[in-house]
């Protein structure tokens, strides 16, 4: 669709329109390597190629930052060439996003949407230890070298698992609740870690990325925008306090 150029090289964050026209009018631009200095012209961004002193210049892409409570039944992906629920049948927005690590299939709970590619890494690379606590319903009751194994890493087959947490929060009829903290993310890791001291899980939630928690008012399925200060959190990597 075609548009003003001045609106279009202000919407690409070169200057006011004001001052776009007079970067136009001082031969500075240009649509497919052609030089234009008149206001009238315009651009279809779809088809031409615009430059402003010689450089490539494209619409600013407004960064999102999501925090969505996943229901089980959705891949924590953007697309399943299988035809399966995916988490952008849940979030519906026009800019292309994608989920900040993971949750199994299984998994509900809170897990992030972004375009802003350095936040993702700042929450995903390894070197960044952002813990993430999980609610664990799992069967039979948990005893305390069970539960000392989760401090000391626990062998999960192929890996031996960086030190955690765990906490009883009740139990009964032979099965007990978890507040189980880790900051790794391996493949179903909770579930593993849980297998692996004999007690396999039953039900599975993730409450809290680093101290940004899954808010109780936000039901299955729905999503919020993160604040400005939780965004400043993940861009610092988890330092600091939202």
């Amino acid at each position: 669709m075609e548009e003003r150029l001045q609106k279009y090289m202000a919407r690409c964050g070169v200057a006011s329109r004001r001052k776009c026209e007079e970067i136009i009018l001082a031969n500075r631009v240009e649509i497919d390597n052609i030089i234009v200095n008149e206001l009238g012209a315009k651009v279809d961004p779809d088809k031409n190629q615009v430059k402003v002193d010689g450089k490539i210049i494209a619409p600013e892409e407004m960064k999102l930052y999501i925090a969505l409570n996943k229901p089980t039944g959705y891949l924590s992906t953007v697309k399943d060439d299988r035809g399966r629920k995916t988490l952008l049948d849940l979030v519906k927005v026009e800019e292309r996003i994608y989920p900040i690590g993971r949750l199994d299939y299984d998994t509900s709970g809170l897990i992030f949407l972004t375009n802003d590619g350095e936040v993702y890494n700042n929450v995903i690379h390894p070197r960044v230890s952002i813990d993430k606590t999980y609610i664990a319903e799992v069967k039979g009751i948990i005893s305390a070298d069970g539960i000392k194994k989760f401090k000391d890493g626990i062998d999960i087959g192929d890996y031996i698992t960086a030190p955690g947490t765990c906490e009883v929060i009740s139990k009964g009829n032979n099965k007990c609740t978890l507040k189980i903290k880790i900051h790794e993310g391996k493949n179903r890791q909770v579930r593993r870690m849980c297998d692996a001291v004999g007690h396999p899980v039953v039900k599975l939630k993730r409450v809290s990325i680093g101290k940004i928690y899954l808010d109780k008012n936000l039901k299955e399925g729905s999503w919020r925008h993160l604040t400005s200060k939780e965004i400043e959190y993940l861009k610092n990597g988890g330092i600091g306090n939202v």
